[in-house]
């Protein structure tokens, strides 16, 4: 991530602003990493002369779209509507091995809490959680990576219909496909012979398409965005390696 590059904005009116957030920012100062000097929140502020309040959050590796208001009455609404589920939320993701067929995963969570961030935090009961997702192309590669004599992958759409902490990674690592590059509850060979092989070092999970009632002019508007470079350049490097849907 170039900390000189400017943030990329792919949405902005009188009411919102929208970036498509690199993999590694964090969205504004955490206790999971005091060191750090760069947030999204500052970033942009200082990049258009605006105060920005952030709407939802993405986590640190997860890249995609991140939605902001210039006021905060406005990201209340936005808020609200986030509380109800009335916001579309699509996620781009590569998983490990083919998955069959579009389904929908619906396991509750038991709440993890980060040793800083939540450290006042209680026991909590596991959570409802409830993800959708639609598998789109399917990549094999002759390559061995474990002890299969090919390396199999499909790039599919995620819709968390819930917000738990690390939903999409929890739930796809139950379903036995975890997204490639997570190091908290991923493949760690895989992630070594992703690293190795084509240097890919970040989190193939990005938002990329918000779906929401406009705060001021209450009309449904959709924000879309490429899943980032390092996503796209593994698709791009694996485009020769793309076959029809194998059981």
């Amino acid at each position: 991530m170039d900390d000189r590059a400017p943030l990329p904005i792919v949405y902005q009116d009188d009411t919102l602003v929208a970036i498509n957030k690199p993999a590694g920012l964090l969205v504004h100062r955490s206790p999971i990493d005091k060191r750090e000097t760069r947030f999204a929140v500052q970033q942009l502020r200082d990049q258009i002369g605006r105060h920005v309040f952030p709407v939802h959050r993405l986590d640190r590796p997860t890249s995609g779209i991140l939605l902001f208001t210039f006021d905060g009455v406005n990201a209340s609404i936005l808020g609200r509507q986030m509380m109800a589920r009335q916001i579309i939320k699509q996620y781009t993701a590569i998983v490990r091995g083919f998955v069959q067929a579009p389904g929908m995963v619906d396991y509750a969570l038991k709440f993890k809490a980060d040793k800083f961030a939540d450290k006042d935090r209680g026991d909590i009961a596991p959570q409802p959680a409830c993800t959708v997702y639609q598998p789109e192309r399917y990549f094999e590669l002759p390559i061995q990576s474990d002890r299969y004599p090919t390396s199999r992958y499909t790039l599919v759409r995620l819709y968390p219909h819930t917000g738990r902490k690390h939903q999409l990674r929890r739930h796809m690592v139950h379903l036995r496909h975890p997204i490639l590059g997570d190091t908290s509850h991923g493949d760690g060979k895989q992630n070594k012979f992703l690293r190795e092989r084509f240097d890919f070092k970040n989190l193939a999970l990005s938002c990329t398409r918000l779906g929401f009632e406009h705060p001021a002019s209450q009309r449904w508007l959709e924000i879309t965005c490429s899943p980032g470079a390092s996503i796209e350049q593994l698709l791009k490097d694996w485009q020769v390696y793309q076959v029809k849907h194998k059981a």
